[in-house]
């Protein structure tokens, strides 16, 4: 399935996640006749639909429909793309950005469908760790660049809302192949994505 905005709920599916957040509810020990959370298991339903629509797409046929031949071959970088995930310790979520650069090889993409692709896999249970694999090795195995590199920042409220309960902790990872793996290199994309250029 290729990428879109997601708007229509599995009946089926819809209605089990609802009982579902219905036991959450008087679990907790609230009343589920109360009027503020009357709708709360639907609305909660669809929202979790929503959050994990990722799992219906596929990222490497939403790159492969944007894929043009250029001679172009210098560094192409999109930065600051806003990126919402959920733990799957705990399905709370974390929130950041991911910056993303490619040497193109023959081939370059659509510039709009790497925040897509960014969205495929952070709406997914995530690690923050595991989301950088995934959206690095599926643009490094769909477009086949010379390189390609991806940083990600993001705080996390299973670390703020609970646990050790730390509010100025961000966590940073990244990866690298091709070219990237040369320090100049990426010393030149980390110097591009840590500074303002606008």
């Amino acid at each position: 399935m290729a990428y879109k905005y997601f708007e229509e709920y599995n009946e089926e599916i819809t209605n089990n996640l609802q009982e579902n957040f219905l036991d959450i509810i008087k679990g907790v020990g609230e009343d589920p006749k109360r009027q503020g959370v009357l709708k709360t298991p639907e609305r909660a339903a669809k929202a979790m639909q929503f959050l994990t629509q990722g799992y219906s797409m596929n990222a490497e046929e939403i790159l492969k429909k944007a894929v043009f031949d250029e001679t172009y071959d210098e560094m192409v970088v999109v930065k600051d793309i806003e990126l919402y995930s959920l733990c799957e310790h705990h399905m709370l979520p974390f929130f950041g950005k991911a910056h993303i650069a490619y040497i193109p090889n023959g081939k370059i993409v659509g510039l709009s469908k790497l925040p897509r692709i960014v969205d495929v896999f952070a709406r997914r249970l995530q690690v923050q760790e595991r989301l950088t694999s995934d959206i690095l090795d599926c643009l490094n195995d769909t477009l086949q660049p010379q390189g390609v590199a991806v940083v990600i920042e993001a705080v996390h409220l299973c670390m703020m809302m609970r646990g050790v309960q730390k509010q100025n902790s961000a966590t940073t990872t990244s990866g690298f192949r091709g070219q990237f793996k040369e320090i100049e290199t990426r010393n030149e994309f980390l110097k591009l994505i840590s500074s303002d250029l606008r």
